[in-house]
């Protein structure tokens, strides 16, 4: 059984969660730069066995798509053209970034950590990987 891979796909950084082989646990992988995310996902599913490809889905509060989604859809399709053998999904990610800061408030992180946005965006990622896991996986 092969992993699932996450992706919180934003203009500038991407932070990636990846489940173990097994589907039951999942974890913070990384936070890239955008612009180099293929290369990056390119030797990473060379080396590991990936089933699915999630990709989160920025909607406002009202359901409407966010403005970030005029830059996510194109890198969708050069995703799913690149790897056209994984599967890829959207998944809803409204809140994750609030829930990700709120983590690290609770997990006693300083205000100097905190401010690290790389790590909101693995946290993030790591976050929809897990809810996707909690609605599909038990």
């Amino acid at each position: 059984m092969g992993r699932i891979l996450a992706i919180d796909y934003g203009q500038k950084r991407t932070g990636l969660a990846v489940t173990d082989p097994l589907r039951i646990i999942a974890s913070g992988l990384d936070t890239v730069p955008s612009h180099t995310l293929i290369e990056y996902l390119e030797k990473y599913c060379a080396q590991e066995q990936v089933d699915l490809i999630l990709l989160g889905y920025p909607k406002q509060a009202s359901g409407l798509d966010s403005d970030s989604m005029r830059f996510i859809k194109p890198f969708f399709n050069r995703l799913k053209n690149k790897f056209p053998h994984i599967p890829v999904q959207w998944v809803d990610e409204r809140y994750t970034s609030k829930i990700a800061f709120q983590t690290m408030i609770d997990g006693g992180l300083k205000k100097k950590a905190r401010q690290n946005k790389g790590l909101v965006d693995k946290i993030s990622a790591t976050i929809i990987l897990q809810s996707y896991l909690e609605q599909h996986c038990r």
